[in-house]
């Protein structure tokens, strides 16, 4: 009963003063209760500001983008490795003839041939010649080192060069890197090497076109005859598409940017 009077008695606090007025006369409290429906008080002060409360759980992967602009563009690499010598391009066409020169001027009166004598300066000539020939012959293969063939010379150039610069001086003498397509001929080679006391010099066999298609430096490939040491060629490092020949005559795939001695071979001029 207390509490009734209680709340009856706070309702009436807050009732507008006109109806206490009115008809608080007229009413006691508990009419005035049972008669009025209970009206929300003012609104309260702003409270403090709670803690912050645990993290939520991650949220579904948005939309795809739009696409971003164009990077800056970074810098330059290294320099990749030198490729593979590309082969040799066709004969270009022949030129056009060149116009005629003009007509040489009159020779000198002939004079009288005396002949005989004439024949006896031939004949010591010729004799000069045989001996000069000879002399040659000895320069080439004892003083000079060179060896031949009855078709080819073969020179050992004592200048480290890589393989690319080995093929380049060749040309510049006028042949190629040597090219040993049978036994004999390697023989010839092998015996050469071991006699100036080298171990190993380049020749003219690579796979420059293809990987483990070995071809000699005139397109030919290596088919008819070989001489691979024992588990060669293995292309052990990777880019070894050059070849050597040891001391023994065995063929061995070496890298191209190694700097060792090297043979060349030239064809000799018909007579």
């Amino acid at each position: 009963m207390l509490c009734r009077v209680i709340l009856c008695v706070t309702l009436l606090v807050f009732l507008p003063r006109d109806i206490c007025s009115s008809e608080a006369e007229n009413r006691s409290a508990s009419d005035v209760c049972s008669m009025h429906t209970i009206l929300p008080g003012p609104k309260g002060d702003i409270g403090e500001k709670g803690d912050t409360g645990e993290a939520g759980k991650q949220g579904k992967e948005g939309p795809k983008g739009s696409r971003g602009n164009k990077g800056i563009p970074g810098d330059g690499g290294d320099l990749g490795l030198i490729g593979k010598i590309g082969p040799i391009g066709n004969k270009g066409d022949k030129g056009y003839k060149g116009l005629p020169g003009l007509p040489g001027g009159k020779g000198k009166p002939g004079t009288f041939c005396d002949c005989g004598r004439y024949r006896r300066a031939v004949g010591h000539l010729d004799v000069k010649v045989t001996q000069l020939k000879s002399s040659l012959q000895f320069v080439k293969n004892v003083i000079a080192g060179i060896r031949e063939t009855e078709e080819k010379f073969y020179y050992i150039v004592k200048e480290a060069s890589s393989y690319r610069d080995a093929l380049t001086q060749c040309r510049i003498r006028g042949g190629t890197l040597a090219m040993p397509k049978d036994q004999s001929t390697n023989s010839l080679m092998a015996e050469y090497i071991s006699s100036l006391g080298l171990l190993r010099v380049f020749i003219g066999i690579n796979d420059f076109d293809r990987e483990k298609q070995f071809m000699y430096v005139d397109k030919t490939p290596v088919q008819d005859y070989s001489n691979w040491k024992d588990g060669e060629p293995n292309d052990a490092s990777g880019h070894e598409d050059c070849v050597e020949m040891l001391s023994s005559g065995a063929w061995n795939d070496v890298d191209c940017q190694l700097t060792i001695y090297f043979v060349c071979e030239f064809l000799k001029k018909a007579k």
